[in-house]
C-alpha cells in the first residue's frame, strides 16, 4: 500500500510557497504600474516644459526625476524575473516530484488491479468467506473486501487528480517561462530609453557647467523664498500651540499641553512611525529632509523642513492620520497651509489651491483635505509636506510608507 503522507506534505509545502511567491509577484507588479505610471508622467510633463522653453535647471531636474524612477523600473523588473526564475525552478521540482509520486500511484494500482483480477471470480469471493472459522470472521472478511474495493477506487481518484494537477503546473511552467521573457524584452527596450536619457542629460550637463555661477545665484535665490515660507510655517506652529496652551490654561509655548485623549493619539500616531499612508495617492519626493547638495548644481547646498512630491493634475492632499484641523492659512509665496494637529504631532500640508476642512474639524486618515495648486510656468503639481513634533522638525520619509 502506497504511503500517502509524504506526498500530502508535498503538496501542503509547495502549495504555501506558491501562495507566499504569488503575493511578492502582486506586490511587484503593482510597484512596476506606479513606476511605468511616474516615468509617463514625467515624460508628457518634459515634453510640455520643452514647448514652454522652460529653463535648462528644470529640463535637468525633470530629467533626473525620470532617470531615477527608469532605473528603479529597471531593477523592480529583474527583481520579478528573478521571482518567475524561481518559481519555474520550484514548478520544475514539483513537477519532477509529482511525476514520481504518480509512477509510484500507478505501479501499486496496477499490482492491485492484477491481485484483484486473479481472486475475482465469485466462487473464490464465496469459499473466502465459507472457509471463515466462525460467523465474526466472515463479517471481518467481508469488510475487508467492501474496504479493499473502495481503497482501490480511492486510488484511481489519486491518479486522476494527480494527472490534471501536472497538466496544469506544465501550463502554468510555460506561462511563466512567456511571461519572464516578455520581462526581459521590456528590460531591453527600458534600457535603450535610458541610454538615451543620460546623453540629453550629458548635453544639458555641459550647458549648466558653462553658466555653473549664474545658476547658482538663481539656486539661492530661490532657497531664500523657501526659507521665507518656512519661517512663516514656524510661525504659524508657535502661534497655534500657544493659542491651544492658553485655551487650556497653560503659559508653554513650545509644547501642547496634552489631554489624556491627546495623548492617546500621539501615541497611537508614534506607534505607526514608519506605516503612515502617503500625503497623496500617487506622486515622487523631488526634494527630501534636510539640507543637501541642489539635485543639478551640487556646488550648491539647499534645505527642505520637509518633502517636495510631485503629484497628478487636479491632486489631493490627504490626512495621513485621524486628527484635528488646527490651522487653515495662506502662506505667502505658496497658495494655501493645512495643519493637523495628532496629539503633540503635527502634520501640514502647504501649496493648496483649495481647502475642503476648515480650523477645528475633525479628519481621518486618508481624508482629502485640498486641491494641490500646479504651478503654471513649470507645470508641476507639488505638495510641500512637513512633520512635527510641537516644534521639532522630523524626517518625513521615516515616518511614511516606503517613502
Amino acid at each position: 500500500m502506497i504511503k500517502l503522507k509524504p506526498f500530502l506534505f508535498l503538496l501542503l509545502f509547495f502549495g504555501n510557497l506558491f501562495i507566499l511567491q504569488a503575493q511578492d509577484r502582486e506586490d511587484l507588479e503593482k510597484r512596476r504600474v506606479e513606476l511605468r505610471e511616474q516615468i509617463k508622467r514625467i515624460s508628457e510633463l518634459r515634453i510640455s516644459n520643452q514647448k514652454k522653453q522652460q529653463s535648462v535647471l528644470t529640463q535637468v531636474e525633470d530629467l533626473n526625476q525620470q532617470i531615477r524612477s527608469t532605473e528603479d523600473l529597471i531593477k523592480l523588473t529583474n527583481q520579478q524575473a528573478n521571482l518567475l526564475t524561481r518559481e519555474i525552478s520550484t514548478n520544475t521540482n514539483k513537477i519532477g516530484e509529482l511525476r514520481k509520486e504518480l509512477e509510484q500511484l500507478k505501479a501499486d494500482y496496477a499490482q492491485m488491479i492484477e491481485k484483484s483480477y486473479k481472486s475475482k471470480s465469485q466462487q473464490s469471493r464465496i469459499m473466502f468467506l465459507l472457509s471463515s472459522e466462525n460467523f465474526l470472521q466472515a463479517y471481518k472478511r467481508l469488510q475487508y473486501m467492501k474496504q479493499y474495493t473502495n481503497y482501490r477506487k480511492q486510488q484511481g481518484e489519486e491518479i486522476k487528480a494527480n494527472t490534471l494537477k501536472l497538466q496544469e503546473l506544465n501550463t502554468n511552467l510555460l506561462k511563466q517561462k512567456e511571461q519572464k521573457d516578455q520581462l526581459i524584452a521590456e528590460n531591453r527596450k527600458t534600457r535603450a530609453d535610458l541610454e538615451k536619457n543620460r546623453k540629453s542629460q550629458n548635453t544639458l550637463m555641459a550647458s549648466i557647467n558653462k553658466r555653473e555661477g549664474e545658476f547658482a545665484s538663481q539656486i539661492r535665490s530661490k532657497q531664500n523664498q523657501i526659507n521665507e515660507i518656512d519661517r512663516e510655517i514656524d510661525r504659524m506652529i508657535r502661534e497655534s500651540i500657544a493659542k491651544a496652551n492658553k485655551e487650556s490654561g497653560s503659559t508653554s509655548r513650545t509644547s501642547y499641553e496634552l489631554t489624556p485623549a491627546a495623548k492617546a493619539l500621539a501615541a497611537d500616531f508614534a506607534n505607526n512611525k514608519g506605516k503612515l499612508p502617503w500625503p497623496v495617492r500617487s506622486g515622487i519626493v523631488t526634494m527630501r529632509f534636510g539640507t543637501q547638495p541642489h539635485p543639478v548644481v551640487k556646488s550648491v547646498m539647499v534645505n527642505n523642513n520637509g518633502v517636495r512630491i510631485d503629484t497628478d493634475e487636479k491632486g489631493k492632499a490627504r490626512a495621513i492620520f485621524n486628527g484635528t484641523v488646527s490651522e487653515v492659512q495662506a502662506v505667502k509665496g505658496a497658495n494655501q497651509a493645512i495643519m493637523v494637529r495628532h496629539g503633540d504631532y503635527i502634520t501640514i500640508y502647504n501649496n493648496l489651491e483649495a481647502v475642503y476642512v476648515k480650523r477645528g474639524d475633525n479628519v481621518t486618515t486618508n481624508q482629502e483635505l485640498g486641491e494641490i495648486a500646479t504651478n503654471k510656468a513649470t507645470g508641476k503639481t507639488t505638495l510641500h509636506f512637513l512633520l512635527y513634533k510641537n516644534n521639532q522638525k522630523l524626517d518625513p520619509a521615516l515616518w511614511i510608507y516606503q517613502m
